[in-house]
């Protein structure tokens, strides 16, 4: 009985639902099939990114990741310079002490600029460089070349005196060298060559005496012309009066 009573109910929601929904079609008047589907064919166009593209996003504004810099041997100097200022002037933070150190080698290097430039400019005044920053540089530097090259037709006396009138001791001892070297050409004591030293020169003299006058003066001469000092008054006079009385013992 109870088997009966489902069936009925099964048959009676089948023909209820089946009766609404051909109720619903029919109130629509639309029934689809599959002519009419329709299939989009139009053709697809293909985007692709320009060659340049990553190189557009590839700028710092772009990276959102911080990366920490590598540090180099001079990275590592600083902070181990900062580390020192820390302990010895007590900075409470790093930033502090790796200030003072900027501080610090700006002045050393500041500093050493300076030295160099007062090595260079004292190197080039005890070569005679106060002639390049004279008014008449040009013509004395020619004078000083034609000396060399005409050491037998230069009056040193009268460069002597010119040289003592001006002040520049170290040129007056240069010119009583050389007219030292002009006397012994003369005398045929020895050869006289631009391109020769002391030590050659020496080694021709035969008089042993005068061997070790000229010893003494050239060490004189070596010591006042080459010397990166002042020469005193003393010193001066003494090597003045020794060229001098070397130079009229070869009359």
């Amino acid at each position: 009985m109870t088997k009966i009573f489902y069936i009925l109910l099964f048959l009676f929601c089948t023909e209820f639902y089946g009766q609404d929904s051909l109720a619903k079609a029919d109130k629509k008047g639309v029934v689809y099939t599959e002519k009419d589907l329709k299939i989009d064919s139009s053709k697809i166009e293909q985007l692709q990114f320009e060659p340049s593209f990553k190189e557009k996003y590839d700028s710092d504004d772009f990276i959102y990741e911080e990366k920490s810099k590598e540090q180099n041997i001079w990275d590592r100097f600083k902070e181990w310079l900062a580390e020192i200022f820390s302990k010895l002037f007590g900075f409470t933070n790093n930033q502090a002490a790796m200030g003072a150190v900027v501080i610090f080698l700006r002045i050393l290097a500041v500093l050493l600029i300076l030295f160099v430039v007062y090595l260079i400019v004292k190197s080039i005044l005890n070569k005679e460089g106060r002639w390049i920053f004279g008014k008449n540089s040009d013509r004395r530097l020619i004078n000083y070349d034609e000396i060399e090259k005409n050491l037998h037709l230069v009056d040193f006396e009268k460069l002597i005196k010119q040289s003592i009138q001006s002040g520049e001791k170290r040129l007056t001892i240069r010119y009583y060298y050389l007219w030292l070297l002009k006397k012994m050409s003369e005398k045929q004591i020895i050869e006289w060559d631009a391109e020769k030293t002391n030590s050659d020169y020496l080694y021709e003299i035969k008089s042993e005496n005068f061997k070790n006058d000229f010893a003494y003066l050239s060490y004189l001469y070596n010591y006042i012309w080459y010397g990166e000092f002042e020469l005193d008054e003393a010193t001066f006079e003494k090597s003045r009066k020794a060229f001098e009385k070397s130079i009229q013992s070869i009359y």
